[in-house]
């Protein structure tokens, strides 16, 4: 099996998405139950819902851009067989000038999730992690997962946390069993707070809890916001606001792809108001950044 190791370079690059999905498996195996996979689609309006990797690869770079990668393991909650982390890493090594894979482990599998997540990383070259508190039902500000967020801070990667509302389960009855609450970012400050070595990083607009995240990342600088998700026309004016004031070298570009398309994203990007010395900022130079590609600016270090 190989082992990824990235090659990406942020100057060859216009952007780094922090935030797309790889839904299908070589073999056709989907990522989650496809009633799931089938409501989301409806809920975002998407078309070629399930790409392979191959094909996201050839996409992101003949837009110029990288991208990170991961699916999300949610068996002991939906009882549906994982995609293989393991596969992902392998099959991104192929393509290590523009992606970058993260891994993802079942937070409900105790011990055996922590095991999973070294490997991961050790042996597979991942360099983050992807968890989904509603669709992998539990709650992260539960102690019974501190040693999970404990070995992914001792092994120096960050953990990618979904927040807000969810188009997985949108419109099915009782939103096919769904928890949003699993998904208020509030849960993660528990986190950010006793693993300050750990990035945390807030995916998506955390609507209708924005307010919540701002003022998560705006206290703690080991929190991070990225913007997948929602295209910027929607993004709530908080959020612009606090990112321009707050924590403007922690902001991060993300789309869900291929829920939304990148070049939908960056058009409507162009019209919210973030101010134009950190637009690049967001595009790919504080991903850069987090992910080692990149030496820290000392300018943007804290006192």
């Amino acid at each position: 099996m190989t082992r990824y190791e990235c090659a990406v370079d942020p100057a060859a690059v216009s952007a780094i998405d922090v935030h797309t999905h790889i839904e299908q498996d070589s073999h056709g195996h989907e990522s989650m139950p496809h009633e799931f996979i089938a409501a989301s689609e409806k809920y975002f309006r998407a078309g070629d819902r399930t790409p392979h990797l191959e094909t996201i690869a050839e996409r992101y770079r003949e837009w110029g851009m990288a991208a990170v990668v991961f699916t999300v393991d949610s068996e002991s909650a939906t009882g549906h067989p994982p995609i293989s982390s393991e596969e992902i890493a392998t099959r991104a090594a192929d393509h290590a000038d523009v992606l970058i894979p993260f891994g993802s482990v079942d937070p409900r599998k105790g011990r055996s999730a922590v095991e999973h997540a070294r490997r991961l990383v050790e042996d597979n070259g991942v360099m983050g992690f992807k968890f989904h508190p509603s669709l992998q039902d539990f709650d992260p500000s539960d102690d019974a997962f501190f040693p999970l967020w404990s070995e992914i801070s001792d092994l120096g990667v960050p953990a990618l946390f979904h927040t807000g509302q969810n188009g997985i389960g949108a419109g099915l009855r009782g939103g096919g069993g769904i928890k949003l609450s699993r998904s208020n970012p509030l849960l993660l400050d528990e986190i950010a707070a006793e693993f300050p070595d750990l990035d945390v990083i807030i995916a998506h607009p955390s609507v209708p809890w924005q307010e919540e995240a701002n003022s998560i990342a705006t206290h703690k600088s080991n929190v991070w916001i990225d913007l997948s998700g929602w295209s910027p026309k929607y993004f709530p004016n908080s959020l612009v606001a606090s990112a321009n004031r707050f924590f403007p070298d922690r902001v991060l570009f993300g789309t869900d792809y291929p829920l939304i398309p990148p070049d939908k994203w960056l058009r409507a990007f162009e019209e919210r108001e973030f101010r134009d010395e950190i637009r690049e900022d967001i595009l790919k130079n504080n991903v850069a950044r987090l992910l080692g590609l990149a030496p820290e600016d000392p300018a943007k270090k804290e006192d």
